[in-house]
């Protein structure tokens, strides 16, 4: 397996997905999204699968501050880019699979795929 965590350090939900590989075990990669963000074609992959409005924190103070819910698609996405405080943590990525949140049943049957190979 190969697991990337984005997460954020202030995030109760990364912070428990960080636990639930280290208690299994089983090797990650943490990335800081406040700190170092998502690379565009990192943020297109996991774009294509979970789609634009999973990504975005629609509850976070930066997401009215710029104007999110007023701006095209477009701008939105630059936005999003550009202030990676505005993702959803924690995005855990396992090659082309991902998901946003705290998905242990997800992350099972992902260990279990890779035990059976």
């Amino acid at each position: 397996m190969n697991i990337q965590i984005f997460g954020n350090k202030k995030s109760f939900d990364s912070k428990k997905a960080e636990r639930w590989f280290k208690e299994r075990r089983i090797k990650y990669q943490y990335i800081d999204l406040p700190r170092y963000g998502m690379s565009a074609g990192e943020y297109r992959s996991v774009k294509q699968k979970l789609g634009f409005d999973a990504l975005v924190d629609t509850e976070c103070r930066a997401y009215e501050e710029l104007y999110m819910p007023y701006i095209t698609p477009t701008a939105q996405e630059e936005k999003l880019l550009e202030y990676p405080e505005l993702f959803r943590a924690p995005i855990v990525r396992n090659g082309k699979e991902c998901t946003v949140g705290f998905c242990p049943n997800i992350w099972e049957s992902w260990a279990k795929a890779e035990k059976g190979r």
